[in-house]
């Protein structure tokens, strides 16, 4: 058994599978979750684990060179809306209707416990090299 890093088996799986330009979406318990992606649901309970647990997580396991967030977060949401942009500089929105069409084309969706609106992101994956 891994004693570091994601223990998650799906997701370690499904992380070891995306390429150069795989969309991830970061997601809260209330977005729909889009048909074709493979789907791994974290969720346990109301805000475990939390969206920031999530990202952060994952920032450690991938090379992200794009992301983009629903602009509705920026009032509905600032405590994601200040994580989002911490964690993502060159940070992009668009409204959250196009988030949700953007995200039927994410290779993976990882679903939080998260319970605030807006706590989504899409995520472009980057190579190390």
């Amino acid at each position: 058994m891994k004693k570091a890093g994601i223990l998650n088996r799906h997701l370690a799986g499904a992380l070891a599978e995306l390429g150069h330009g795989d969309g991830v979406l970061v997601c809260d318990a209330g977005m729909p979750i889009p048909d074709g992606p493979r789907v791994v649901d974290l969720a346990f309970r109301a805000g475990i684990p939390s969206f920031a647990e999530v990202v952060d997580g994952l920032l450690d396991e991938l090379v992200v060179e794009g992301a983009t967030a629903a602009e509705e977060v920026r009032e509905a949401n600032p405590a994601a809306a200040g994580l989002l942009a911490d964690r993502f500089p060159a940070l992009s929105y668009v409204s959250h209707e196009e988030l949700k069409e953007l995200s039927a084309g994410a290779r993976l969706v990882v679903r939080t416990g998260e319970a605030r609106p807006y706590a989504n992101v899409l995520l472009r994956c980057g190579v190390f090299f």
